[in-house]
């Protein structure tokens, strides 16, 4: 009797590892794999003969701790990889003012890639003239809103 209640908790441990590090895999989300690594954790402790409670506190201290200190860590080297695309790639790309920008008008373009794009400045109260070279920093609709350079 004794060693079904040892073998138990193990086979716990090992079957949540292997649900969650599959259940990562399918979602590739970086959402399940700090508590696969606090299941293992916590089946190589039952391995080792730890108590029932040490077990669940490894599996939370493991978990928490690789949520808290390494998830961080992983999303900003993951982040860094995503290659801007469409809208997105035109922010921080500089351009030359074709007409002028007046936020009061209403009025302003640029020609970008050979598509004219109707442009408002970021400071209502610039004008820019026509010639200027200007930093698009957001994209609002059909618009760019841009600061000189």
């Amino acid at each position: 009797m004794y060693d079904l209640l040892l073998v138990s908790p193990m086979m716990f441990w090992l079957i949540l590892t292997i649900v969650l590090a599959v259940f990562e895999l399918l979602t590739m989300g970086l959402s399940t794999i700090w508590f696969a690594l606090g299941s293992l954790a916590a089946f190589l402790a039952a391995i080792i003969g730890a108590s029932l409670p040490l077990q669940i506190v490894i599996f939370i201290l493991v978990s928490v701790f690789m949520l808290l200190l390494v998830r961080p860590l992983s999303v900003k080297l993951l982040k860094g990889k995503i290659v801007k695309t469409n809208i997105d790639a035109l922010i921080g790309r500089k351009v030359t003012v074709s007409k002028e920008v007046d936020n009061i008008k209403e009025t302003g373009g640029v020609v970008l890639d050979g598509t004219t794009w109707n442009v408002r400045s970021s400071d209502d109260d610039s004008i820019i003239p026509v010639g200027e070279t200007v930093v698009i920093v957001k994209v609002e609709g059909n618009k760019l809103i841009v600061e000189k350079a």
